[in-house]
């Protein structure tokens, strides 16, 4: 599914469905560490139901499974849900995924406890969302929006990875990532009240191979890139990877969450 956005990438289009599977193969990436955080503020654990909204591939709700949490993942990609299904049906979860836009959700009132947004959150109408996930939450509950980037600055693969993603996608904003709290629109606090957050820095571990599968799958590249366009990128991002960088590297991110409780 093709979506313009004028608050992304100055309106460029760009599709998951493109990139599901490399983005089922390359984007579960979050260390333990991640998920840690959360359990330890009570969320997504045994005797909860959680909503995972901008699932993707699944991999919040499949990383968390262990936890004992009754989880439900939906996302506006269809190919992004058939990779959730499959991947979670091969390790035998029982998650329910639909492909549904988070404005069009249609849960009954009060079903959940806790709702996650992962590495989604600033693509939806916050307008018509945040009503609608207040309705959706139990009284109490509590929205989770997380995070994780790598910081360009800082680390020199990450840095020269995203220069050539801007030569090919110069309007692509998912550049020039630093340390900062979520950003949460003013019309949240209508209908939540900001309990927690944190943001921490992570060390992720890469091979060459996986890294440029990382990169292939982010929204600059193969959401949005030509046929014709991704093969010159695939070349050249591989000639960089070769140049400078070892078989085996960590690269500098942030990682953030926000915890909002519903009035």
């Amino acid at each position: 599914m093709e979506i313009r956005d004028d608050r992304i990438d100055s309106g460029k289009a760009f599709d998951w469905g493109k990139t599901s599977r490399e983005y089922a193969r390359y984007r579960d990436i979050y260390p333990e560490e991640f998920y840690k955080k959360i359990v330890d503020r009570g969320l997504c654990i045994k005797g909860q139901k959680v909503l995972d909204i901008g699932t993707g591939t699944g991999v919040l709700p499949r990383n968390m499974y262990k936890y004992g949490a009754k989880w439900t993942g939906t996302d506006i990609s269809h190919e992004q849900i058939e990779q959730a299904k499959i991947l979670a049906a091969a390790s035998n979860m029982r998650i329910d995924f639909l492909a549904v836009p988070t404005e069009q959700l249609d849960f009954t009132r009060e079903s959940f406890d806790v709702i996650t947004a992962c590495q989604c959150f600033w693509y939806f109408d916050h307008e018509k969302v945040m009503p609608k996930l207040a309705e959706l939450l139990k009284p109490g509950g509590k929205l989770l929006i997380l995070y994780m980037a790598w910081l360009p600055y800082e680390d020199r693969i990450a840095g020269a990875s995203e220069e050539l993603v801007l030569k090919y996608s110069p309007k692509w904003s998912g550049a020039g990532e630093t340390r900062h709290p979520i950003w949460i629109p003013d019309v949240a606090y209508e209908y939540f009240e900001l309990e927690d957050h944190e943001e921490y820095d992570l060390m992720v571990p890469f091979t060459k191979e996986s890294w440029h599968g990382r990169m292939r799958a982010c929204r600059g590249v193969g959401a949005s890139l030509s046929e014709e366009e991704l093969v010159k990128w695939d070349r050249e991002h591989r000639e960089l990877l070769n140049r400078i960088a070892p078989e085996q590297f960590d690269v500098l991110h942030y990682a953030a969450l926000a915890v909002l409780k519903k009035k």
